[in-house]
């Protein structure tokens, strides 16, 4: 049985040139195991899995069958970008899946957390299945597997969602970055010319905004969460904090407040922004933005963002606050 502890003698990949030996080692060592068969990769537009694909067209081309699933809950622009960059780019072989009705169907009236986890998790699945069923001579399956993945869960990526296949697909596993650590692999994905938007991707929730449409989810406090989450990123990337903070987000709960605009009565949401600090997760610090970008954040979304009449900031650390809402 293979072992998935990291190999004593292996050095950290923090230069574009131990970038590029890894590269070619696990060019070859996918092109021994694959040869002329095909790969089917489940391509969310995250880090892993991006340099996973960057990783395979180098060594099998059109061989790799990548399926990316846009269940209506990725940020601003990320389906567009992940079509763009594999398949206008890396001339990558995509299969593009719209399934945002069919997921947001699903959740519609669904409040507790835990219970649109799993409907998302097990609507991918679903989704991922019956593409898989679609190709044929496929015989193995990449998964964006990291170190600390196995650490933590076993070998199994199964927060990704695709550790629930059925029996009956009897894929054969392929993870070339099992062995990295997360700040490895973007060093890699560098060396691979992807865009710095995807290596340097922010820690994305695998229920993407679903988490961060408090309760219930519809589709008016969704477009209010990925319209304020663009406003926020674009903001934080002209002011510098882009790669200074860790993490930073939007969330909108399942209330209305009073307000006035243009002079009328408004009944519309609150947006609250999260932006914090940490090396573990573990526990977490709140960024101390300055006081007039949050004013002109504020200014921004309550002006561009339909439904909207508030911005309020988390000022909560973890503990005791957890860094994601749901």
């Amino acid at each position: 049985m293979e072992s998935n502890k990291r190999p004593e003698n292996m050095a950290r990949i923090e230069s574009a040139a131990q970038a590029q030996a890894f590269i070619d080692e696990q060019v070859a060592a996918v092109r021994r195991q694959v040869g002329d068969k095909k790969v089917l990769l489940a391509l969310s537009g995250g880090v892993d899995s991006s340099v996973v694909a960057a990783l395979l067209i180098r060594a099998i081309g059109q061989n790799l069958v990548c399926v990316h699933v846009n269940h209506g809950l990725l940020r601003k622009g990320e389906p567009e970008q992940v079509v763009e960059v594999f398949r206008g780019q890396m001339n990558a072989n995509l299969v593009y899946v719209d399934a945002v009705d069919r997921f947001l169907d699903k959740l519609a009236g669904v409040a507790d957390p835990e219970t649109k986890r799993k409907i998302i998790g097990a609507e991918f699945i679903r989704v991922f299945e019956e593409e898989a069923r679609k190709q044929d001579g496929i015989e193995f399956l990449a998964q964006g597997t990291i170190y600390p993945d196995i650490l933590e869960s076993g070998p199994v990526k199964a927060h990704h969602n695709v550790g629930g296949l059925p029996d009956d697909l009897q894929f054969e596993l392929v993870e070339p970055l099992k062995f990295l650590y997360k700040d490895e692999v973007r060093v890699v994905g560098k060396a691979l010319g992807l865009p710095d938007g995807m290596v340097y991707r922010q820690p994305f929730p695998g229920p993407g905004l679903g988490v961060r449409c408090l309760g219930a989810i519809t589709r008016e406090r969704l477009e209010c969460v990925r319209a304020s989450d663009a406003i926020l990123r674009e903001e934080f990337a002209k002011n510098g904090l882009e790669g200074k903070v860790w993490q930073y987000f939007t969330v909108v709960p399942d209330f209305k407040s009073v307000g006035v605009k243009d002079g009328k009565r408004t009944f519309a949401y609150p947006v609250i922004i999260r932006a914090v600090n940490t090396k573990d997760a573990m526990t977490a610090t709140v960024e101390d933005v300055p006081f007039a970008l949050l004013e002109h954040i504020t200014d921004r979304i309550t002006k561009e963002v339909p439904g909207v009449n508030r911005v309020l900031y988390d000022l909560t650390p973890k503990p005791c606050g957890t860094i994601e809402w749901e």
